[in-house]
């Protein structure tokens, strides 16, 4: 079996790519203006997390336009959901190993 350790999923190492998947799992959609006010970062600093994510096939982009404005929403997919439990499961076993 592999130790605990090795079941962190590396892609939520990060501050701002864990609270952008907090985020995600509680909401159906959410637009990047409110994930930037949440997370408190920069549109750069967002983006490039977003797209660490998209990549890994762990959120999905809907790109739209509300009135003349553009708008872009994120979710979090299936296999998102699965990656983030899991790193999360991984966490709270290694909390309860050192009890």
């Amino acid at each position: 079996m592999k130790s605990i350790i090795h079941q962190l999923d590396k892609t939520f190492e990060s501050r701002i790519r864990l609270g952008l998947m907090s985020v995600l799992v509680v909401n159906e959609w959410i637009d990047f203006s409110a994930l930037k006010q949440l997370l408190d970062v920069t549109d750069g600093n967002l983006a490039s997390h977003i797209t660490a994510l998209e990549k890994k096939k762990y959120i999905e982009v809907r790109k739209q336009f509300i009135g003349k404005r553009p708008n872009t929403s994120f979710r979090v997919t299936r296999d998102g959901r699965k990656a983030f439990t899991n790193h999360l499961d991984a966490l709270e076993q290694l909390l309860k190993s050192q009890g």
